[in-house]
């Protein structure tokens, strides 16, 4: 019986044992007891062949393959999670659909994905056997195919997300106030043509145009970039990309659309990409706004932008420090580099002194703005650079103003002001000049003074040499160029015929300069002994002034030539004395009424100068010697009365030419 058991089992040889297993297996497969009710039956199965006395294997194999069954239902599931969502994804109803939105469920979503990822990583550590087969083969495939349909909608998301949660820069309140300070320029249209030979006759409160200086960003200015609700969606994105190996595709998402989201910005801010090219063929006026623009874009970008970007990678990518830095650098690369395209076309562009300012203004914004530009960005290009356009803009400044200094020395316009007014060339300078201060801690870096500046000085302008070395580089290019320019003034006064006019033109230039410096930072600039100086020179120009216009007039009412005292003194001489003083008075009423001095503490002085000069020495001699010309013909003579003359002295310096038809003659 025995024996006829185990050949019918056996089949004969080794192909008759695995018939014995597989019976035995199906048998294990289909006993649905607990698992000690079925280790008895199988042990009582084994008593029957020894074939059968690996039954143990076969039991705790049963076991294992439930184990793998219920892996496999859970990869099946999560499987199916994500075909179902990529196969609806092509349907029009759900192409603009984010996973976050209903009817989808993103956690179930993410949880089939993690299912999915978990697998892969187990399958890297444990590939499947030879002994598996196609099967272990398929299965692999189908992770994988799994795993990048997941993939392929997580970096539709990623980029849904980032875009639709982008918050837009607030263009009208990015920047803040400004301050605004008037820059005056010489021409009729308030600028000054590139060699300053001409200049229209328009004083301070004429033309003038204003330069904008950008109010700084506050250090503890802080923007959401991305709507903060959003962060976590877009981490729970990031953090199965990563783990399932999509490192690159994310980063390329990633820095994609936030380096679109910075561009926008910077359209926003006022700033173009433009070529080298394009931004040298700018007109002046437009070309200024764009570089005022650009300065408030670096300080907006780096102060706000970048940090913003820095801190979103920061959250966003962990610990993920490599991750962090690539990422940063991406998103940062395209906007930082479109900013220094414009600085260093400035830099090579055409000099001419009205960009100066403008040009200061870039420099300082990327001054200040590098070092943490460099703490934020460690791309080595990027940085070089940006201390490159650094380096070019801070000689634009130098080469900038270096060609105002010569405009100004080499200013020799032959045409005067005829009315002896202060001259557009130390309006435009004293205005320049004034602006040029506020700069001075640029400027101190830029500038220094050489041998030839330090020899004119001393030798042809006649400058303290001692005086000018312990001044700082900005102070000693304004020194030398006010003395520059007072030494141009004079050589515009020889243009006047008239001596006298010479001496009015000087003192109003002067006293112009003087005024100009004392009521600004340039007084701190020159200091109190300049000033001084300046004020004993109107002093000499005035005194030169009522030599040159009044000793005529006076030398008439003289006592010597007139042949006698007062009693007995020739009528003949009297009368021609008298004559040849109203003449004198009358020609310096006629020509001196169109005279201008503009300031009217200055004009009020000169007419009391004049006035402490003529009238009492015109009172004392009608008093004297009004006796001599009594008669019906007195008043043809003694014309004017003392308070007649203070009278028409206030008609002096006024500009407007004047003459006395209505003679007032005095009778007896």
């Amino acid at each position: 019986m025995a024996t006829t058991t185990t050949t019918s089992l056996g089949g004969g040889g080794a192909g008759g044992d695995d018939r014995v297993l597989a019976t035995a297996q199906q048998i294990v497969k289909s006993l649905r007891a607990a698992k000690e009710d079925r280790e008895d039956m199988l042990l009582i199965f084994s008593t029957f062949d020894n074939r059968l006395s690996g039954i143990s294997d076969l039991i705790n194999g049963d076991d294992s393959k439930s184990s793998s069954d219920e892996d496999l239902d859970r990869f099946e599931s999560a499987e199916k999670v994500i075909l179902a969502d990529a196969s609806l994804s092509g349907e029009p109803s759900r192409q603009s659909t984010s996973l976050f939105n209903p009817p989808n469920n993103p956690a179930e979503y993410f949880s089939a994905v993690d299912e999915i990822i978990h697998w892969m990583e187990q399958l890297s550590i444990a590939p499947p056997s030879a002994a598996a087969g196609r099967t272990g083969q398929i299965i692999v495939d189908r992770a994988e195919n799994a795993i990048q349909l997941a993939m392929s909608r997580l970096e539709d998301e990623l980029r849904h997300v980032l875009i639709c949660n982008t918050i837009p820069l607030d263009a009208v309140s990015r920047c803040g106030s400004t301050r605004r300070v008037s820059l005056s320029f010489g021409s009729h249209d308030g600028a000054i043509d590139d060699t300053l030979g001409s200049f229209g006759e328009v004083g301070d409160r004429g033309s003038s145009r204003f330069h904008e200086r950008g109010a700084s960003l506050g250090d503890d200015l802080f923007v959401d970039l991305v709507r903060p609700e959003a962060v976590q969606d877009l981490r729970e994105i990031i953090d199965r990309m990563l783990r399932s190996g999509y490192e690159r595709e994310c980063l390329q998402v990633y820095s994609s659309v936030r380096r679109d989201a910075l561009d926008e910005c910077l359209v926003i801010l006022g700033v173009e990409r433009l070529s080298i090219e394009e931004v040298q063929k700018v007109e002046w006026k437009s070309l200024d706004e764009k570089m005022k623009n650009w300065v408030q874009a670096v300080k907006v970008v780096v102060g706000v932008l970048l940090s913003g970007e820095k801190r979103l990678c920061d959250s966003l990518f962990g610990d993920l420090e490599d991750l962090k830095e690539i990422c940063f650098n991406e998103t940062a690369k395209g906007c930082v580099m479109r900013l220094l395209n414009f600085g260093e076309a400035i830099a090579i562009c055409k000099r001419s002194p009205e960009k100066l300012f403008r040009i200061l203004d870039m420099y300082e914004a990327l001054r200040d703005a590098l070092p943490d530009l460099q703490v934020m960005v460690s791309d080595e290009f990027v940085i070089g650079e940006a201390n490159g356009v650094l380096s070019g803009l801070g000689e634009a400044a130098k080469g900038t103003f270096a060609e105002f200094e010569n405009c100004i020395r080499n200013e020799t316009s032959k045409k005067p002001v005829i009315t002896g007014d202060v001259h557009p060339l130390p309006r435009y300078v004293m205005n320049y000049l004034k602006l040029l201060v506020d700069y001075g801690d640029p400027m101190d870096s830029l500038l220094e003074i050489s041998e030839e500046d330090l020899y004119r000085f001393k030798n042809d302008l006649g400058g303290d040499g001692s005086r000018l070395e312990a001044m700082s580089p900005l102070g000693q290019r304004i020194l030398l160029l006010m003395s520059e320019l007072e030494y141009n003034l004079v050589e515009k006064s020889r243009l006047y015929e008239d001596s006298a006019m010479q001496q009015v033109f000087l003192m109003n230039n002067l006293y112009y300069l003087v005024r100009k410096v004392k009521d600004s930072d340039l007084g701190k600039v020159l200091g109190d002994d300049w000033i001084r100086k300046r004020r004993g020179q109107i002093r000499q120009y005035a005194t030169g002034y009522l030599r040159a216009s009044w000793s005529k007039a006076l030398s008439c009412l003289k006592d010597e030539g007139i042949g006698g005292s007062s009693s007995n003194a020739s009528k003949m001489a009297l009368k021609e004395r008298f004559k040849s003083f109203n003449a004198c008075f009358e020609e310096i009423y006629r020509v001196q009424t169109a005279w201008k001095v503009p300031d009217d503490q200055l004009r009020e002085e000169m007419r009391i100068s004049i006035s402490e000069k003529v009238i009492p020495a015109y009172r004392s001699f009608v008093g004297r010697f009004r006796s001599q010309l009594e008669g019906r013909h007195a008043g043809k003579y003694i014309k004017y009365t003392p308070e007649d003359l203070e009278t028409y002295l206030l008609d002096l310096f006024e500009g407007s030419p004047a003459v006395l038809h209505h003679i007032r003659r005095k009778s007896t």
